[in-house]
């Protein structure tokens, strides 16, 4: 690894004016201000010394497959030529000169903390290693619950809405604090999360439980307290997704979802996170690929808006922190244009950063191309380049681009850090139903229990099985629990192996997952048993509106490891049911009249 001397040497000399400070006192603002005009000097000059293809690499955010930067698997090589050209991350920042990566599981950049940090530090190697070298900026959606892409040994959190739940804005921001130091740790330096949508539709297929919940107040106060958790760790945080993704009923991944908000419900709903984050200093915000009529007549996705982004966003909320779409190959941005013209126009509507196109070679030429023959202009680019290279700044990536082997040791799912995710864990566990105070369950009454239910894959792909982690749990709590998984669409034969198990037992634990008509018949069988029943919501709290017959409801928010062995404790007794709903629960069959509302939530003394 090249010594400190060897990097700063490599970064144009340009560091010394990198430091990040503190919140100044009033007699140090004038001279933070003059400090600020001397580092944008210097940044404009390093930016004044690279080439045009420099520039327009510097813009993109790119997938890689591969744990090493310089020798993946053979596997992920052969993935790399296929969808990108190259044959590593090293090859690919040779050849765009891409100023982001993005870490996904699926590429198999994540899999434990130190390979990770490998990874992050041949990055760094292979792009400082260029003519005019610049650290990347790596990033990855950590946003705990049910998106999570940096697994076990890491702490995982609760996700969002059980934050949301749990409502502790101190909690929120240990969240991010100890999520930031894990990532930084790690060399991931830029978050996306929080999510800052008001998720107020039900049927929302693709936010859901990754917003706080739907009370916008709640929500900003949330976003706030991680985003200064976060950022006071030295993680770039993002606020998702611009102008607000709450109220749609198609996945943006697969579809284009439309907003039907007015421009007021706008300023009263989604817009209020988003001005939170701002004040917060928020480092970055991540567009949505929705339309939105009221704020964009045009048709076009809010990510390809200029009226949305520069007139908006940037003209009316005053945010001058860095732009970064969602994916670009998500369908939502892809349905109206051709994949070559979605960055252009991106960039084109006050776009800084282009994350992960379906073909970087057609989205880097295309770019390239609109600069040559004058459809955007290389001081267009040069103004989100000064931008992203704040960011980098701010971060400290110039100065420290590369982590330690011992700060990952030291660091990353520490035992101070795994107990502050099981308590905040614990107070957010929601209690919505409990007949005749059949919780908490007594070992000398109810000790032979049946985990069953549905068993969602890990979001990090290294915790559960769901009914595996709560029979663990329950039997390590004095129980003697059995897991058997009956999957989210059980057939009749898989519904019967569970009622002949349920024989056996004093009580059955059972995990809901967007409850349908196979669970439901299941659950229902099982409380017409005569068997005490207890039904954990693991996704979306909505379960328990169809489930009335069931005597003992809680509400998880999520099926990871932290949350489950939380709510295993508090079916024992062991802790207090503390959550309360952030999102109100309609009746199944008057979706109109409210079931629960909004801070509802039992607790074992009444």
């Amino acid at each position: 690894m090249p010594s400190r001397r060897t990097v700063l040497a490599a970064t144009a000399g340009i560091t010394s004016v990198l430091a990040v400070g503190g919140t100044a006192h009033a007699d140090e603002k004038q001279d933070a201000r003059k400090d600020s005009r001397k580092d944008d000097d210097r940044l404009r000059s390093l930016i004044s010394r690279m080439t045009l293809p420099e520039k327009v690499g510097q813009l993109f955010v790119m997938r890689v497959y591969g744990h090493s930067a310089t020798a993946p698997d053979q596997a992920d090589i052969d993935a790399n030529l296929q969808e990108i050209g190259v044959r590593t991350a090293a090859e690919m920042i040779a050849k765009y000169r891409v100023g982001g990566i993005i870490y996904f599981t699926w590429a198999h950049n994540t899999r434990d903390p130190h390979q990770i940090a490998d990874l992050s530090n041949g990055i760094q190697r292979a792009s400082l290693a260029q003519p005019r070298g610049l650290p990347v900026l790596v990033s990855t959606d950590q946003e705990h619950g049910i998106v999570c892409r940096v697994g076990e040994p890491a702490t995982l959190f609760p996700g969002a809405m059980a934050m949301g739940a749990g409502g502790s804005r101190g909690d929120a921001r240990t969240l991010g604090r100890i999520a930031g130091q894990e990532l930084r740790a790690i060399g991931i330096r830029q978050n996306y999360s929080p999510v800052a949508d008001v998720n107020v539709n039900p049927a929302n297929p693709v936010i859901g439980v990754r917003s706080f919940g739907s009370d916008p107040r709640q929500v900003a106060a949330l976003v706030a307290a991680e985003v200064a958790g976060y950022q006071g760790a030295r993680v770039a945080a993002t606020a998702k997704h611009f102008p607000g993704h709450g109220d749609t009923a198609v996945d943006s991944h697969y579809g284009f979802p439309v907003i039907t908000h007015s421009r007021a419900l706008w300023e009263d709903l989604d817009a209020v996170p988003f001005r939170a984050a701002i004040r917060a200093g928020i480092d970055s915000i991540m567009t949505a690929h929705i339309q939105f009529p009221a704020l964009d007549a045009s048709g076009d996705p809010a990510t390809l808006s200029h009226p949305i982004l520069t007139g908006i966003l940037r003209g009316e909320l005053g945010y001058d922190g860095v732009v970064v779409t969602d994916s670009l190959g998500m369908e939502g941005v892809r349905t109206k244009y051709g994949d070559e013209r979605v960055p252009v126009l991106a960039l084109k509507a006050g776009v800084d950063q282009l994350l992960n196109p379906p073909s970087l070679d057609v989205a880097w030429n295309a770019v390239l191309n609109a600069v040559r023959d004058g459809e955007l202009t290389e001081a267009r680019l040069d103004e989100s380049l000064l931008r992203i290279l704040r960011l980098k700044a701010r971060l400290r990536l110039f100065e420290e681009p590369y982590v330690s082997p011992s700060g990952v040791t030291r660091t990353v799912g520490t035992p101070p850090h795994l107990s502050a995710a099981d308590r905040i864990a614990e107070r957010t566990t929601t209690l919505l139903v409990n007949e005749k105070r059949l919780l908490p369950l007594s070992r000398r009454t109810h000790r032979k229990l049946l985990v069953l239910g549905a068993d969602p894959a890990s979001p990090s792909g290294t915790t559960g099985p769901p009914t595996g982690v709560l029979a663990a749990a329950l039997t390590g709590l004095g129980f003697t629990a059995t897991a058997l998984s009956t999957g989210t669409a059980p057939s009749a034969a898989v519904v019967a192996q569970a009622l002949a198990a349920a024989r056996d037992a004093d009580a059955v634990i059972v995990g809901t997952y967007n409850v349908a008509a196979a669970q439901k018949s299941l659950v229902e069988q099982l409380v017409a048993s005569g068997k005490p029943v207890v039904a954990l919501a693991i996704r979306n709290p909505y379960d328990v509106a169809q489930l009335p017959t069931v005597p003992a409801y809680l509400a998880t928010y999520s099926w990871t490891d932290v949350e489950l062995r939380a709510a295993a404790r508090v079916i024992a007794g062991r802790a207090a049911p503390r959550g309360r709903l952030p999102v109100p629960v309609q009746r199944a069959d008057d979706p109109a009249k409210v079931l629960y509302p909004v801070g509802y939530g039992l607790s074992y003394g009444r």
